[in-house]
């Protein structure tokens, strides 16, 4: 038989767990985390570049991390598009 204590235990668990999805959610959504995506990006494309002796390697790295940031901001469409038609609880 499940005591009162073990219960308590349970739900100190699911809690515990919860907070750290509910910190793990934010964190994926977060401005920060896109800004440093975006700076890790365009540094390395922009190392790259150079070391393939592109004219204006720095310049051409703008490109590419533009992409990937409206890319981020597109996410969040496509993932209510998944959830309505595509995913299967």
């Amino acid at each position: 038989m499940i005591t009162l204590e073990d219960l308590e235990k349970e739900v100190a668990v699911i809690q515990k767990r919860n907070s750290k999805v509910e910190k793990e959610k934010a964190w994926e959504t977060s401005f920060m985390r896109r800004a440093l995506l975006m700076v890790f990006t365009y540094l390395a494309i922009g190392f790259y570049l150079q070391v393939i002796d592109i004219d204006k390697p720095w310049v051409n790295a703008i490109v590419p991390t533009l992409g990937f940031f409206l890319s981020t901001l597109t996410l969040p469409f496509f993932r209510e598009v998944w959830e309505k038609y595509f995913y299967k609880q």
